[in-house]
Protein backbone atom coordinates (compact mmCIF):
# COMPACT_ATOMS: atom_id res chain seq x y z
CA UNK A 1 0.00 0.00 0.00
CA UNK A 2 1.33 3.44 -0.73
CA UNK A 3 2.38 5.59 1.92
CA UNK A 4 1.56 8.82 1.59
CA UNK A 5 2.80 12.08 3.73
CA UNK A 6 0.22 15.07 3.89
CA UNK A 7 1.17 18.38 3.75
CA UNK A 8 -0.85 20.97 5.69
CA UNK A 9 -4.21 19.95 8.16
CA UNK A 10 -6.25 22.80 7.28
CA UNK A 11 -9.60 23.30 6.07
CA UNK A 12 -8.81 21.20 2.68
CA UNK A 13 -6.09 19.03 4.49
CA UNK A 14 -8.50 18.24 7.32
CA UNK A 15 -11.09 17.09 4.45
CA UNK A 16 -8.70 15.15 2.50
CA UNK A 17 -7.34 12.88 5.85
CA UNK A 18 -10.99 12.12 6.92
CA UNK A 19 -12.10 10.96 3.54
CA UNK A 20 -8.74 9.23 3.10
CA UNK A 21 -9.74 7.63 6.84
CA UNK A 22 -12.46 5.51 4.57
CA UNK A 23 -10.36 5.14 1.74
CA UNK A 24 -8.18 1.56 1.47
CA UNK A 25 -6.33 2.06 -1.32
CA UNK A 26 -3.89 4.31 0.24
CA UNK A 27 -2.44 5.29 3.68
CA UNK A 28 -1.59 8.60 4.95
CA UNK A 29 1.19 8.02 7.58
CA UNK A 30 2.21 11.15 8.39
CA UNK A 31 1.59 14.86 8.66
CA UNK A 32 3.74 18.01 8.21
CA UNK A 33 2.16 20.94 9.52
CA UNK A 34 3.50 24.25 11.12
CA UNK A 35 1.72 23.70 14.20
CA UNK A 36 4.04 22.33 16.96
CA UNK A 37 0.69 21.70 19.32
CA UNK A 38 0.16 18.17 18.68
CA UNK A 39 -3.06 17.76 21.20
CA UNK A 40 -4.00 20.94 18.90
CA UNK A 41 -3.66 18.88 15.73
CA UNK A 42 -5.88 15.87 16.61
CA UNK A 43 -8.21 18.04 18.70
CA UNK A 44 -8.84 19.97 15.11
CA UNK A 45 -9.20 16.66 13.14
CA UNK A 46 -11.74 15.00 16.01
CA UNK A 47 -13.94 18.16 16.27
CA UNK A 48 -15.03 20.16 13.59
CA UNK A 49 -17.77 22.78 13.45
CA UNK A 50 -18.67 22.43 9.89
CA UNK A 51 -18.77 18.32 9.67
CA UNK A 52 -18.96 17.21 13.21
CA UNK A 53 -16.86 15.13 15.29
CA UNK A 54 -15.14 11.93 14.68
CA UNK A 55 -15.88 8.38 15.98
CA UNK A 56 -12.73 7.11 16.40
CA UNK A 57 -10.87 9.89 17.88
CA UNK A 58 -6.99 10.61 17.77
CA UNK A 59 -5.38 11.17 20.80
CA UNK A 60 -1.54 12.60 20.79
CA UNK A 61 1.12 10.29 21.43
CA UNK A 62 4.90 11.76 21.40
CA UNK A 63 5.32 13.05 18.13
CA UNK A 64 2.12 10.63 16.60
CA UNK A 65 -1.70 10.76 16.85
CA UNK A 66 -3.17 7.23 17.09
CA UNK A 67 -6.81 6.29 16.68
CA UNK A 68 -7.91 2.73 16.58
CA UNK A 69 -6.99 2.03 13.02
CA UNK A 70 -4.62 4.06 12.42
CA UNK A 71 -0.83 5.80 13.38
CA UNK A 72 0.37 9.00 12.00
CA UNK A 73 4.10 10.52 12.76
CA UNK A 74 3.65 14.44 13.08
CA UNK A 75 6.22 16.34 11.04
CA UNK A 76 6.67 20.28 11.67
CA UNK A 77 9.32 21.35 9.14
CA UNK A 78 8.90 24.77 6.85
CA UNK A 79 10.57 23.15 4.16
CA UNK A 80 9.41 19.69 2.46
CA UNK A 81 12.95 19.39 1.16
CA UNK A 82 14.31 18.81 4.87
CA UNK A 83 12.13 15.63 5.24
CA UNK A 84 13.78 12.43 5.23
CA UNK A 85 10.87 11.14 3.09
CA UNK A 86 13.26 7.51 2.40
CA UNK A 87 13.08 6.94 6.28
CA UNK A 88 9.08 7.65 6.75
CA UNK A 89 8.78 5.12 3.18
CA UNK A 90 6.79 8.24 1.68
CA UNK A 91 5.62 7.43 -2.11
CA UNK A 92 3.67 10.45 -2.53
CA UNK A 93 2.90 13.92 -0.91
CA UNK A 94 -0.41 15.40 -1.08
CA UNK A 95 0.05 19.08 -0.53
CA UNK A 96 -2.61 21.03 1.25
CA UNK A 97 -0.68 23.51 2.66
CA UNK A 98 -1.35 26.36 -0.29
CA UNK A 99 1.71 27.84 -0.15
CA UNK A 100 3.57 29.39 -2.54
CA UNK A 101 5.95 25.98 -3.98
CA UNK A 102 9.82 26.03 -5.82
CA UNK A 103 8.48 23.05 -8.44
CA UNK A 104 12.47 22.76 -9.28
CA UNK A 105 12.63 21.67 -5.52
CA UNK A 106 9.71 19.34 -5.77
CA UNK A 107 11.20 17.65 -8.99
CA UNK A 108 14.40 16.73 -7.04
CA UNK A 109 12.20 14.91 -4.60
CA UNK A 110 12.33 10.89 -4.76
CA UNK A 111 9.06 10.11 -4.85
CA UNK A 112 6.21 8.77 -7.29
CA UNK A 113 3.93 11.42 -7.39
CA UNK A 114 3.35 15.15 -5.78
CA UNK A 115 -0.01 16.21 -5.99
CA UNK A 116 -1.09 20.25 -5.46
CA UNK A 117 -4.32 21.24 -3.89
CA UNK A 118 -4.46 24.35 -5.98
CA UNK A 119 -3.84 25.54 -9.90
CA UNK A 120 -0.51 25.42 -10.52
CA UNK A 121 0.71 26.46 -14.26
CA UNK A 122 4.31 24.87 -13.23
CA UNK A 123 2.59 21.45 -12.71
CA UNK A 124 3.55 18.56 -15.10
CA UNK A 125 -0.72 18.71 -15.18
CA UNK A 126 -3.59 20.44 -13.88
CA UNK A 127 -6.02 17.89 -13.75
CA UNK A 128 -10.07 17.92 -12.98
CA UNK A 129 -11.85 14.83 -12.88
CA UNK A 130 -14.63 13.94 -15.98
CA UNK A 131 -12.62 16.23 -17.82
CA UNK A 132 -8.60 15.28 -18.41
CA UNK A 133 -8.32 12.94 -15.86
CA UNK A 134 -7.17 9.97 -18.26
CA UNK A 135 -3.39 9.24 -18.91
CA UNK A 136 -1.83 10.98 -15.94
CA UNK A 137 0.11 8.19 -14.99
CA UNK A 138 3.41 9.26 -16.46
CA UNK A 139 3.34 12.97 -14.61
CA UNK A 140 4.91 13.25 -11.41
CA UNK A 141 3.72 17.12 -10.23
CA UNK A 142 0.00 17.00 -10.88
CA UNK A 143 -1.87 19.84 -9.58
CA UNK A 144 -5.60 18.86 -8.61
CA UNK A 145 -6.89 22.36 -9.64
CA UNK A 146 -9.77 24.56 -7.34
CA UNK A 147 -13.00 23.62 -5.84
CA UNK A 148 -14.58 26.65 -8.40
CA UNK A 149 -12.30 24.66 -11.33
CA UNK A 150 -13.47 21.20 -10.33
CA UNK A 151 -17.20 22.43 -10.32
CA UNK A 152 -17.50 24.12 -12.91
CA UNK A 153 -15.18 22.85 -15.92
CA UNK A 154 -16.92 19.40 -16.27
CA UNK A 155 -20.03 21.52 -17.33
CA UNK A 156 -18.39 23.86 -19.67
CA UNK A 157 -16.36 21.08 -21.29
CA UNK A 158 -19.96 19.40 -21.75
CA UNK A 159 -21.49 22.22 -23.46
CA UNK A 160 -18.43 23.11 -26.02
CA UNK A 161 -18.55 19.43 -26.95
CA UNK A 162 -21.78 19.48 -27.73
CA UNK A 163 -23.08 23.00 -28.56
CA UNK A 164 -19.76 24.54 -28.54
CA UNK A 165 -19.35 28.05 -26.31
CA UNK A 166 -18.81 31.15 -28.20
CA UNK A 167 -18.59 33.95 -25.11
CA UNK A 168 -20.05 34.03 -21.79
CA UNK A 169 -20.14 35.19 -17.90
CA UNK A 170 -19.19 33.17 -14.72
CA UNK A 171 -20.36 34.62 -11.19
CA UNK A 172 -18.56 32.40 -8.16
CA UNK A 173 -20.60 32.68 -4.64
CA UNK A 174 -18.40 31.59 -2.16
CA UNK A 175 -18.35 30.96 1.52
CA UNK A 176 -15.66 33.06 3.58
CA UNK A 177 -12.33 31.76 3.59
CA UNK A 178 -9.61 31.34 7.10
CA UNK A 179 -7.55 34.53 5.63
CA UNK A 180 -10.55 36.80 5.87
CA UNK A 181 -11.75 38.81 8.82
CA UNK A 182 -14.26 38.51 11.44
CA UNK A 183 -14.51 42.66 12.04
CA UNK A 184 -13.01 45.26 9.94
CA UNK A 185 -9.14 45.13 9.67
CA UNK A 186 -6.55 46.06 7.80
CA UNK A 187 -5.97 44.72 4.41
CA UNK A 188 -4.92 41.46 2.88
CA UNK A 189 -2.22 40.24 0.90
CA UNK A 190 -1.82 37.15 -0.97
CA UNK A 191 1.44 35.82 -2.85
CA UNK A 192 -0.17 33.21 -4.40
CA UNK A 193 -2.47 35.36 -5.99
CA UNK A 194 -0.36 38.20 -6.47
CA UNK A 195 -2.25 40.59 -4.02
CA UNK A 196 -0.31 43.08 -1.91
CA UNK A 197 -3.25 44.76 -0.31
CA UNK A 198 -6.80 43.31 -0.70
CA UNK A 199 -8.94 46.08 0.93
CA UNK A 200 -12.50 44.29 0.63
CA UNK A 201 -11.00 41.23 2.43
CA UNK A 202 -10.00 43.00 5.49
CA UNK A 203 -13.67 44.01 5.80
CA UNK A 204 -15.86 42.08 8.04
CA UNK A 205 -16.72 38.49 6.83
CA UNK A 206 -19.79 37.98 8.93
CA UNK A 207 -21.30 41.42 7.84
CA UNK A 208 -21.11 41.74 4.18
CA UNK A 209 -21.01 40.31 0.64
CA UNK A 210 -17.41 41.17 -0.58
CA UNK A 211 -16.74 41.35 -4.22
CA UNK A 212 -13.66 40.17 -5.69
CA UNK A 213 -11.73 38.74 -8.53
CA UNK A 214 -11.53 35.62 -9.52
CA UNK A 215 -9.17 33.08 -10.87
CA UNK A 216 -11.14 30.41 -11.76
CA UNK A 217 -11.58 30.83 -15.82
CA UNK A 218 -7.79 30.74 -15.30
CA UNK A 219 -7.75 27.73 -13.60
CA UNK A 220 -9.92 26.22 -16.35
CA UNK A 221 -7.91 27.46 -19.36
CA UNK A 222 -4.53 25.79 -17.83
CA UNK A 223 -6.86 22.29 -18.61
CA UNK A 224 -8.93 23.42 -21.77
CA UNK A 225 -6.74 26.20 -23.14
CA UNK A 226 -9.42 28.03 -25.32
CA UNK A 227 -12.19 28.22 -22.18
CA UNK A 228 -10.38 31.45 -21.18
CA UNK A 229 -10.83 35.43 -19.97
CA UNK A 230 -11.16 35.85 -23.53
CA UNK A 231 -14.60 34.32 -24.08
CA UNK A 232 -15.70 34.03 -20.90
CA UNK A 233 -15.91 37.05 -17.78
CA UNK A 234 -15.85 36.33 -14.22
CA UNK A 235 -16.21 37.75 -10.97
CA UNK A 236 -16.77 36.01 -7.11
CA UNK A 237 -18.97 37.78 -4.25
CA UNK A 238 -18.19 35.92 -0.71
CA UNK A 239 -20.92 35.68 1.60
CA UNK A 240 -21.49 34.72 5.22
CA UNK A 241 -21.39 31.23 5.02
CA UNK A 242 -19.18 28.54 6.41
CA UNK A 243 -19.59 25.68 3.34
CA UNK A 244 -20.84 25.23 -0.05
CA UNK A 245 -20.44 27.71 -3.06
CA UNK A 246 -22.38 28.48 -6.19
CA UNK A 247 -21.41 29.10 -9.51
CA UNK A 248 -23.94 31.63 -11.80
CA UNK A 249 -23.38 30.44 -15.63
CA UNK A 250 -24.67 31.94 -18.39
CA UNK A 251 -23.40 30.92 -21.88
CA UNK A 252 -23.67 31.97 -25.14
CA UNK A 253 -23.33 28.71 -27.48
CA UNK A 254 -23.00 28.66 -31.56
CA UNK A 255 -25.27 25.48 -31.78
CA UNK A 256 -28.83 25.58 -31.16
CA UNK A 257 -30.41 23.60 -27.80
CA UNK A 258 -33.38 23.81 -26.11
CA UNK A 259 -33.82 23.65 -22.55
CA UNK A 260 -34.82 19.76 -22.29
CA UNK A 261 -32.09 19.18 -24.71
CA UNK A 262 -29.68 20.75 -22.18
CA UNK A 263 -31.38 18.80 -19.24
CA UNK A 264 -30.62 15.43 -21.22
CA UNK A 265 -27.56 16.02 -22.09
CA UNK A 266 -26.74 16.77 -18.36
CA UNK A 267 -28.85 13.55 -17.28
CA UNK A 268 -26.89 11.32 -20.45
CA UNK A 269 -23.66 12.38 -18.61
CA UNK A 270 -24.69 11.47 -14.89
CA UNK A 271 -26.28 8.59 -15.45
CA UNK A 272 -23.00 7.36 -17.71
CA UNK A 273 -20.29 8.47 -15.35
CA UNK A 274 -18.31 6.55 -12.99
CA UNK A 275 -17.15 9.06 -10.40
CA UNK A 276 -19.54 11.42 -8.67
CA UNK A 277 -19.12 14.55 -10.72
CA UNK A 278 -22.76 15.87 -12.44
CA UNK A 279 -25.60 15.75 -10.06
CA UNK A 280 -28.92 16.98 -11.42
CA UNK A 281 -31.28 18.49 -8.44
CA UNK A 282 -34.70 19.18 -9.13
CA UNK A 283 -36.13 19.54 -5.92
CA UNK A 284 -37.01 23.08 -3.32
CA UNK A 285 -33.29 22.98 -1.57
CA UNK A 286 -30.40 25.68 -0.27
CA UNK A 287 -26.71 25.75 0.13
CA UNK A 288 -26.49 23.70 3.55
CA UNK A 289 -28.35 20.81 2.00
CA UNK A 290 -25.68 19.91 -0.53
CA UNK A 291 -23.05 19.89 2.36
CA UNK A 292 -20.75 17.11 2.09
CA UNK A 293 -21.66 15.84 -1.33
CA UNK A 294 -19.00 14.10 -3.45
CA UNK A 295 -20.95 15.65 -6.43
CA UNK A 296 -19.48 18.67 -7.43
CA UNK A 297 -21.31 19.58 -10.08
CA UNK A 298 -24.58 20.26 -8.74
CA UNK A 299 -26.89 21.38 -11.88
CA UNK A 300 -29.77 23.24 -10.69
CA UNK A 301 -32.34 22.62 -13.08
CA UNK A 302 -34.97 24.75 -11.29
CA UNK A 303 -33.07 27.83 -12.39
CA UNK A 304 -31.90 26.01 -15.86
CA UNK A 305 -32.89 28.40 -19.05
CA UNK A 306 -32.15 28.88 -22.56
CA UNK A 307 -33.55 32.03 -24.39
CA UNK A 308 -33.79 32.06 -27.85
CA UNK A 309 -31.94 28.76 -28.23
CA UNK A 310 -28.31 30.10 -28.44
CA UNK A 311 -28.30 31.39 -24.86
CA UNK A 312 -27.92 28.73 -21.83
CA UNK A 313 -28.65 30.44 -18.21
CA UNK A 314 -27.39 27.69 -15.17
CA UNK A 315 -26.68 27.63 -11.75
CA UNK A 316 -24.13 24.94 -10.15
CA UNK A 317 -23.92 24.02 -6.07
CA UNK A 318 -21.12 22.68 -4.33
CA UNK A 319 -18.87 21.91 -1.23
CA UNK A 320 -15.73 23.74 -1.17
CA UNK A 321 -13.88 21.55 0.85
CA UNK A 322 -15.30 18.07 1.30
CA UNK A 323 -16.89 18.02 -2.43
CA UNK A 324 -13.51 18.99 -3.31
CA UNK A 325 -11.47 16.88 -1.07
CA UNK A 326 -13.20 14.24 -2.33
CA UNK A 327 -11.88 14.34 -5.77
CA UNK A 328 -8.55 15.21 -4.61
CA UNK A 329 -8.81 11.57 -2.92
CA UNK A 330 -10.25 9.73 -6.04
CA UNK A 331 -7.73 11.41 -8.13
CA UNK A 332 -5.10 10.13 -6.14
CA UNK A 333 -6.51 6.48 -6.31
CA UNK A 334 -6.69 6.49 -9.56
CA UNK A 335 -2.82 6.82 -10.46
CA UNK A 336 -1.68 4.79 -7.38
Amino acid sequence: MNKILLNGIGRIGKAILRIALQNKSFQIVAINELNENIQNIAYSINYDSTYGRLNDKFIANGNMIKNNNTTIKILNFKNINDIDLKSLGIDIIIDASGSKLDINLIKQLNIKKYFITHPNKNADINVILGVNDKDINTHKIISTSSCNATSLLPILKLIDDNYTIKYGDVATIHPLLNHQKTLDSQCISSSNREVECNFEFGRGSLQNIIPSKTTTIDACSLIIEHLNSDILSSNSFRVPTNVVGAINVTLFVDKSTSKEDFISLCEKFAKNQKDKIIYNNYEPLVSGDFQASEYTTIVDHRYTQVIQNKMIKFVLWYDNEWGYASKVVDIVSKVI
